[in-house]
């Protein structure tokens, strides 16, 4: 597990935009699990963030200096900025914000890249059907919260697997989920999950990995499909968990489960936020964000969000929008 003591906060002089560059303000910072495994130096889908670099993130913000004509002083943008308050970014790697979106921290969440993950893991991944039973590790996160939701729309019973009490009354009462149940220990939990999916389970989106996997393959039903999104039980490991074998169980059930990345979808994402602004103005989606205040605290809430201490998306305020 990260510590506090990992992370050093830094003042250095602000550079200037040169030619096709921006001088972004950060307003919101966007905290999410994948960052745990870019402080990790084994191989993964993307370069590590390495000792004395700035940590990676998702920032919305506004523009102060444009040295492109395509964005002006004022102008809302999201990009790849960092853990920083302001920095300078090519404009070919800012996307503009609809002006008159409700808020800008949607563009990191709902309407962001955890809206999308979550519509196309679900959607294109696993392609419910109505009547369907869909499971969900680390449900009441940004993305797994979200999954729910969507896949009520799509007509499917929906059952989460959580942390907390609390969090299994908050997916139940608020995100419209028919079951929430809280995975205590290796001995009861994987009882609890059957008794929660008498049916079985058609459709499994995997936030979390470990032994709520490890159960939910022996549920599995007939053509069932399997989304891997994260495995956050075993990123701050030392060493992997040895987990059961049970390849077997997809060949008897003939079931399929694939990794995904959002960013595989790109050339969809304009038309899946659409749908989802129109789901959220339509109030059939409910967004829920945590937002703490200064760069100064984003370590300790990373932390707390691996920690699993938190409801819906996880993020920083910078400065005023």
């Amino acid at each position: 597990m990260p510590k506090l003591s990992d992370f050093k906060l830094v003042t250095s002089p602000l550079p200037s935009p040169g030619p096709g560059e921006c001088l972004v303000r950060g307003v919101y910072l966007s905290l999410d699990p994948y960052m745990r495994g870019r402080m990790d130096d084994r191989k993964s889908y993307a370069e590590s963030v390495q000792l004395g670099q700035v940590m990676v993130g998702q920032v919305v913000g506004r523009v102060v200096a444009s040295r492109h004509p395509g964005l002006q002083p004022g102008d809302p943008v999201v990009g790849n900025l960092g853990w920083q308050d302001q920095a300078v970014a090519p404009a070919e790697s800012l996307t503009r914000v609809d002006p008159g979106q409700e808020s800008l921290s949607t563009t990191l969440g709902i309407l962001g890249m955890t809206g999308l993950t979550a519509y196309f893991g679900l959607l294109h991944v696993c392609q419910p059907q109505a009547g369907e039973t869909v499971v969900i590790s680390g449900a009441a996160g940004a993305v797994g919260s979200t999954v729910g939701q969507i896949a009520k729309i799509k007509g499917c019973r929906v059952v989460g697997v959580t942390g907390s009490q609390a969090k299994a009354r908050y997916l139940r009462e608020q995100m419209g989920f028919d079951a929430a149940l809280v995975w205590g220990s290796e001995s009861d939990g994987p009882h609890r999950l059957a008794s929660a999916c008498p049916d079985g389970i058609d459709v499994y989106f995997d936030n979390l990995g470990g032994a709520v996997t490890d159960a939910v393959v022996n549920l599995l039903n007939l053509k069932a499909r399997m989304a891997v999104c994260g495995q956050s039980s075993q990123y701050n490991l030392d060493r992997p968990e040895q987990g059961s074998r049970w390849l077997r169980n997809l060949i008897v059930k003939r079931a399929k489960i694939q990794g995904f990345l959002v960013w595989d979808f790109a050339a969809e994402h304009a038309q899946a936020l659409r749908q989802l602004q129109d789901w959220l103005g339509a109030s059939r989606l409910r967004n829920r964000e945590h937002v703490v205040e200064g760069i100064e605290n984003a370590p300790g809430a990373f932390i707390e969000m691996l920690e699993g201490r938190h409801l819906g998306k996880y993020l920083v305020r910078l400065s005023p929008e």
